[in-house]
C-alpha cells in the first residue's frame, strides 16, 4: 500500500539510534543493527511502539510467522523489515509517500533491488480501532495486514477488481495456514 521513495537505496525507513525510524533515508539500515541480528528467515521485527507488545502477545512470533506464510503463498523469497510503530508515525510516512496525510493500517515499500530488504509499518492505533470493529482479535487483524503488507513486496496489488479478488484469497488461504479466521468473510 505505499512505494518506495525514487532513488533510495535502502527500504525507504532508516533506524536514527534515539530518534528512532526516518523516511526518505538512502542509508541502509540493513547492515549494523541496533537491535540486534535478524532472524534466519530474513524477517526483522522493530517494534518502536512499546504498546504493542501489551497488545499482542508472543508479538515477533505471531509476525515472523505471517510474513513467512506470505512469503511461501506468493511462493517468494526475500526479506522484509517489519515496523511496529503507531499511528502518527505511519501518519506521517503516508504522507510522506502517497501524499494523503492520514494514518493507514499498513504501507508497504518494496525494495526497487533484487535481494535488498522491504518494509512494512504497521499502526497500532488503527489495527485496533479496526479489529474492534470487525469484532476480530488484534492479533489476527496484525496476522492479516502482515501477510497483506508482505503480498505488495512479492509483487500483489488490489487496484482492480481481479487483483484485488486474488489477493484476497491469497490472504484467505495465509489466514487458514495461520489457523485465524478468513478475514473477508461476510464482507461483501
Amino acid at each position: 500500500m505505499g512505494s518506495r521513495p525514487p532513488g533510495s537505496a535502502s527500504a525507504g525507513l532508516s533506524y536514527e539510534g534515539a530518534g528512532g525510524w526516518v523516511a526518505g533515508s538512502d542509508e541502509d539500515p540493513f547492515g549494523e543493527s541496533p537491535w540486534g541480528p535478524g532472524g534466519d528467515d530474513g524477517i526483522e521485527v522493530v517494534v518502536e511502539d512499546p504498546a504493542w507488545r501489551a497488545a499482542v502477545p508472543r508479538l515477533e512470533e505471531v509476525v515472523r510467522r505471517a510474513a513467512a506464510a506470505a512469503f511461501e503463498e506468493a511462493e517468494a523469497a526475500g526479506s522484509v523489515v517489519i515496523l511496529l510503530t503507531g499511528d502518527h508515525r505511519v501518519r506521517r510516512l503516508n504522507g510522506d509517500h502517497r501524499g494523503k496525510v492520514k494514518p493507514t493500517n499498513v504501507l508497504s515499500f518494496p525494495s526497487p533491488h533484487p535481494g535488498l530488504p522491504g518494509d512494512v509499518a504497521l499502526a497500532l492505533g488503527v489495527v485496533r480501532r479496526e479489529a474492534r470493529s470487525a469484532g476480530r482479535s488484534v492479533m489476527a487483524h496484525l496476522s492479516h495486514l502482515v501477510a497483506h503488507g508482505v503480498l505488495h513486496l512479492a509483487g500483489h496489488d488490489h487496484l482492480r477488481a481481479g487483483e484485488a479478488r486474488r489477493m484476497e484469497r491469497a490472504e484467505a488461504r495465509i489466514m487458514r495456514r495461520l489457523a485465524l479466521p478468513n478475514p473477508w468473510r461476510g464482507v461483501a
